[in-house]
């Protein structure tokens, strides 16, 4: 299976294996500033540059501190408690700009800085239907994204990634990759970078936030793809088999590796089984939920069976561009996406140039198989695009009821 992915877009998570530490050891003399890494495993300690770099406070630090393990709480969505309009967010908005059919929307002019609560449930909700939104030219200080982020639910800490220097901002996720860090693409294949975050807890991340604080003029972008858009994708068949599935997802490779790089685990880690196919609880969507990143095997089935799917799935949540949005990120842009129903990654063009960006990352309900929401809210869980066609009045095309026999075509 592929290695495990450790956050927003990798970043700072820990050295691959310990044969590279023991090759970085012996290769010493080599410039620690040139020195190959992978960007996915390697801890950054970021000193370089402190002394007339603006964001200091905020470079990342690995404290030795000890978590109790998670325990389940409740979480009840913002996004239930909003308009289904979005009258008051949209209203404040120069302009809304949705960038594909599938996935991503840009608010344009709005200072999240004054956002009132009513804004903040349709902003969840706007999330839990488009998958991620964006902003730029956003002064938010971290302390006012992590209050954003409150709103939303309780702040999830991380076991193994690094926070700021700054004391008492244990729940913010440091994202930082410098010219100390130069990524390797003999370590690692792009498909295995492609994550959601932290999927292995009791309750993963819902509507997360990411706030780019210093990075190129160009590169460094980072990508999102639908699961609602993968679920809708697959013939009724394959719909049905996969949403009597679940699977398991691991945080042991993480820690491992953290261990391996010599720094300390903040919490133990766990692997946790979750339903292959997930509803959002807000949108009542179906969502495929499996990672290169923590998806380690689907249970109930032979292992090759369980790798030819995974590998199938995988592979679709890279590859298929219809699923996708790509956005380039500018000091001061924020993402809101929603970790309950979209895959990430990030692109690792940009070296030597700095990137630096702090993440907010909410709980989420207990995931909830297609069978168990149903029982739960007495409603049938829908096909997002089937859903948007019915709205839109266009009758549903029969290749739905037995999918898909419509020819390709290129441009």
């Amino acid at each position: 299976m592929a290695p495990v992915a450790t956050s927003e877009e990798s970043g700072n998570g820990t050295i691959g294996s310990v044969a590279e530490l023991k090759k970085a050891q012996v290769n010493k003399p080599i410039a620690e500033e040139t020195r190959i890494i992978n960007p996915f495993y390697s801890p950054s300690a970021g000193n370089e540059n402190d002394d007339d770099y603006q964001y200091a406070k905020y470079k990342p630090r690995f404290p030795v501190l000890n978590w109790e393990p998670l325990t389940e709480i409740e979480v009840i969505d913002r996004g239930h408690f909003a308009d289904s309009g979005k009258t008051a967010l949209f209203s404040a908005a120069q302009k809304v700009k949705h960038l594909t059919p599938a996935i991503g929307t840009e608010l344009v002019g709005i200072d999240l800085r004054q956002l009132t609560g009513q804004q903040k449930d349709e902003l969840a909700l706007l999330v839990a239907e488009r998958g991620v939104v964006f902003f730029r030219d956003q002064e938010l200080s971290v302390h006012e994204q992590l209050d954003i982020a409150r709103h939303f639910g309780p702040l999830h800490k991380h076991a193994t990634t690094p926070v700021p220097r700054e004391p008492g901002l244990e729940e913010v996720h440091v994202v930082y990759n410098d010219a100390s860090r130069r990524p390797d693409a003999s370590a690692f294949s792009k498909i295995e970078l492609w994550h959601s975050d932290v999927t292995y807890e009791i309750q993963p991340p819902s509507t997360t936030s990411l706030k780019v604080i210093t990075g190129p003029e160009y590169g460094g972008d980072t990508l999102w793809s639908s699961g609602y858009a993968l679920y809708s994708s697959l013939s009724p068949g394959m719909q049905a088999y996969l949403e009597g599935l679940t699977a398991l997802h691991s945080a042991v490779a993480q820690a491992e590796g953290s261990r391996s790089a010599g720094l300390h685990v903040r919490r133990e880690p766990i692997e946790t089984v979750h339903p292959v196919v997930r509803v959002h609880p807000v949108t009542g969507w179906k969502s495929v939920y499996v990672n290169p990143g923590f998806t380690r095997r689907i249970l109930g089935v032979p292992k090759p069976e369980s790798d030819t799917i995974l590998d199938f799935l995988f592979h679709q949540v890279a590859e298929n561009v219809d699923f996708q949005v790509r956005f380039h990120w500018e000091p001061n842009s924020v993402a809101f996406w929603d970790n309950r129903i979209v895959t990430h990654t990030a692109t690792f063009d940009f070296w030597p140039q700095t990137r630096h960006a702090l993440r907010a990352t909410p709980h989420g309900e207990k995931p909830e198989s297609v069978e168990e929401y149903e029982r739960r809210t007495g409603k049938v869980a829908k096909d997002r695009q089937i859903e948007i066609w019915k709205e839109q009045g266009i009758e549903i095309p029969q290749s739905r009821k037995g999918l898909s026999r419509a020819r390709g075509y290129n441009d």
